[in-house]
């Protein structure tokens, strides 16, 4: 759903994966990727850090040497500007927002294709998860959040695409999107941590094309919503989902997290997503 490739995801041995050190990590207290210190010719390996008001986000780049150093710098500048400016035109906690003006009736989502976009992924995404995520079922009315960053994300990175850059990651706290190859030639290596219990081997995985989303890791409670009573959702402490899309991925994490073992029902079968994780409390 709402992807122009599909995932590559291949699963290594801990054991083997052992020699090896990981690109990125998700599930850590540190979660800034192992320097490795290896490019592979002819390429440009760019990090980039940028904080909006509401998120972190790391852009890891891989360019090819033909776009030249301000090619690359362009289309970092563009990626982060649309990181900047979902920040701003749709966060719900701003009163001016897109999000906040739908909320108090005074726009129709209509109005604004990318606004029209957002709504129309939530309101699959209430489908897909039988209303366990359901935007519209959170107090004070529409809230995108359990999918919002994955779409700045999966938007930011088709900026990156459009400017000629097809080898990166971008991680946003727990979550991440990755494409083509890390520095060092091959596929990115990353190590998805338990987020409970740290004397558990992590789940590794090669990836070149996919997301990874979680709900939870910060450890507050109360912040995920069971749409069918209100109340808080308490029988997990995270949710961890692999995918195609980010967006998608992030909003069956907050699903699952809001069902409990219920939810995984959802990746049964020849579905494009699966639960990495679902840790109970």
């Amino acid at each position: 759903m709402w992807t122009d490739e599909q995932p590559r995801t291949r699963w290594i041995d801990p054991a083997v994966f052992r020699y090896r050190r990981p690109d990125l990590r998700l599930g850590t207290r540190d979660p800034k990727p192992d320097r490795t210190g290896t490019v592979a010719g002819d390429r440009i390996a760019v990090t980039h850090t940028v904080r909006t008001s509401t998120a972190q986000y790391r852009l890891m780049l891989n360019a090819p040497e033909w776009l030249g150093r301000r090619g690359v710098g362009e289309a970092l500048r563009d990626a982060v500007a649309e990181l900047r400016a979902i920040d701003l035109t749709y966060g719900p906690n701003r009163p001016g927002s897109l999000v906040s003006r739908l909320r108090r009736g005074e726009i129709s989502a209509e109005s604004y294709p990318p606004l029209a976009e957002l709504v129309d992924r939530c309101a699959a995404m209430r489908a897909a998860t039988d209303g366990w995520f359901d935007a519209w079922a959170v107090p004070g009315g529409f809230d995108p959040g359990g999918l919002l960053g994955g779409w700045a994300v999966e938007r930011a990175a088709a900026r990156l695409r459009a400017a000629g850059i097809h080898d990166y990651a971008v991680l946003a706290g727990a979550d991440l999107v990755v494409r083509g190859n890390a520095a060092h030639g091959g596929p990115w290596r990353i190590a998805v941590h338990h987020p409970t219990d740290r004397r558990r081997e992590p789940l590794v995985l090669e990836m070149t094309a996919g997301a990874i989303g979680t709900s939870g890791v910060t450890g507050r409670q109360g912040h995920v919503v069971d749409p069918h009573t209100g109340g808080p959702a308490d029988e997990l402490v995270a949710a961890t989902v692999v995918g195609p899309d980010l967006s998608v991925a992030d909003a069956y994490a907050t699903a699952l997290y809001a069902a409990g073992s219920a939810g995984l029902s959802w990746f049964r079968g020849d579905s494009d997503y699966h639960a990495l994780f679902a840790a109970r409390r």
